[in-house]
């Protein structure tokens, strides 16, 4: 990729890893090109490596940059689908898409269905307790690491919060937290060395990472069905809606949408927030100075500037016009929130990151329509008890060093993040 003083949009490759390898404001730069010049914009796909599991190059696919494009294409599932695609660039396997999509992969009826399940398991009593939950485990973290005055924010801080709140949601025990921590890694890695080592198959390591998880899913669902208890586990065994229910195969592929979605990208908001307010101690100050007042927009800015999810995948059902562009059966369109969520048409000053900024319709948990998603309410809960909890207990953590960020296009991910702060805070 070249510099971003000789950049011209025939330079923006969104299939070649160096853009992603790019600093971060150099790939702002080329998506803000793209909204302005190329909104719609056709990408050739890339060459796909080596794999025990052979995938074939791909058509090629339209990337989508500008934010009203996309809320009206996921306003209209039956003209852009889940169903046939999966959520990736990459055409995967039918068996992929079953095993690790969940509901993000399917349309109706069996989207409705799925979700209507779900939904019936997240009452109001397991929602309650696990908020009530939070709290002392954000107020555990963080006295595991206050005394040392210094920790990797996104190991030990970030990552531990919603992994333990999911873990416990679900009922899996303290012992398989590291097995479920390294298998959510690899499933997301997008072959990144450090998760997945130099040689071995990346797909095959995915696949392996999700029979990992559901082989325990599929083992704590048949305990479950005879020894039912509290846990949401057992809530989704027993939902019946209209009489179904899931079968243990959907709940296994539901734990890892769990993971992923819940696990993956609260971790990766709350590690982008800190880098955030690190860059910005004005932002951070008028925070801190009304947390209570502050803390619902703050919430809603780290998220739309993190974006955790970079992109969906839908793919075109039947010819249809969207901003003047005529799209035919079987077109792929990449839905790039990021780049929505940067959008000078509908944010005021969208490159300044703003913690009182209002109106904030950020599309960092999807875009309103059938696959908006169904944790944003648990997720906004744990970045909200997390900063607060960190204000009033490392008042003064800042990140030490620049992020180590994934090299992916799919998660906008941060690795790890050194920090530091007073040991004697509390």
């Amino acid at each position: 990729m070249t510099t971003r003083q000789t950049l011209s949009v025939d330079d923006i490759d969104l299939s070649d890893l160096e853009f992603w390898a790019a600093p971060w404001s150099a790939r702002e730069a080329g998506f803000k090109m793209l909204r302005e010049k190329r909104p719609i914009a056709f990408f050739e796909e890339a060459e796909m490596p080596e794999s025990a599991i052979p995938l074939p190059k791909g058509p090629g696919y339209y990337a989508i940059t500008r934010h009203g494009d996309i809320a009206e294409m996921s306003r209209h599932p039956e003209l852009f689908c889940s169903g046939q695609s999966g959520s990736t660039i990459v055409d995967m396997p039918q068996e992929f898409l079953e095993f690790f999509g969940s509901m993000i992969n399917m349309d109706d009826p069996r989207h409705a269905r799925l979700r209507r399940i779900v939904s019936a398991a997240f009452n109001p009593r397991m929602v309650s307790s696990v908020e009530t939950s939070i709290q002392a485990v954000a107020d555990s973290i963080i006295e595991k690491v206050r005394q040392a005055g210094e920790c990797d924010f996104v190991t030990e801080v970030a990552s531990r919060l919603p992994l333990k709140v999911i873990c416990d949601m679900m009922g899996i025990p303290e012992s398989d937290y590291d097995t479920v921590f390294h298998a959510s890694n690899v499933i997301l890695s997008m072959g990144d060395t450090e998760y997945i080592p130099e040689g071995e198959d990346p797909l095959l390591a995915l696949l392996n990472a999700g029979n990992e998880l559901n082989q325990l899913m599929e083992s704590l669902a048949a305990f479950r069905s005879d020894h039912p208890t509290d846990d949401l586990t057992s809530e989704l065994l027993h939902a019946n809606v209209d009489g179904e229910s899931l079968t243990h195969q959907e709940l296994a592929s539901f734990f890892i949408l769990l993971l992923v979605a819940g696990n993956e990208t609260t971790r990766n908001a709350i590690s982008h927030g800190l880098w955030a307010l690190t860059e910005h101690p004005d932002q951070r100050a008028v925070w801190m100075a009304d947390t209570d007042g502050v803390t619902a927009t703050a919430v809603e800015e780290i998220v739309r500037w993190a974006t955790p999810v970079i992109y969906m995948r839908r793919t075109v059902t039947e010819p249809t016009s969207v901003s003047g562009h005529d799209f035919k059966e079987g077109d792929k369109v990449i839905l790039f929130y990021n780049s929505a969520n940067r959008d000078e048409d509908v944010f005021s000053d969208p490159d300044v990151f703003d913690v009182r900024r209002t109106p904030n319709p950020h599309i960092g948990f999807g875009a309103a329509g059938p696959h908006f998603c169904l944790g944003a309410h648990l997720a906004r809960r744990e970045i909200t008890v997390m900063y607060k909890e960190l204000f009033k207990h490392l008042p003064d953590i800042r990140a030490t060093a620049e992020p180590d960020r994934l090299l992916s296009n799919f998660i906008n991910g941060i690795k790890h993040l050194p920090c530091s702060f007073s040991s004697d805070s509390r």
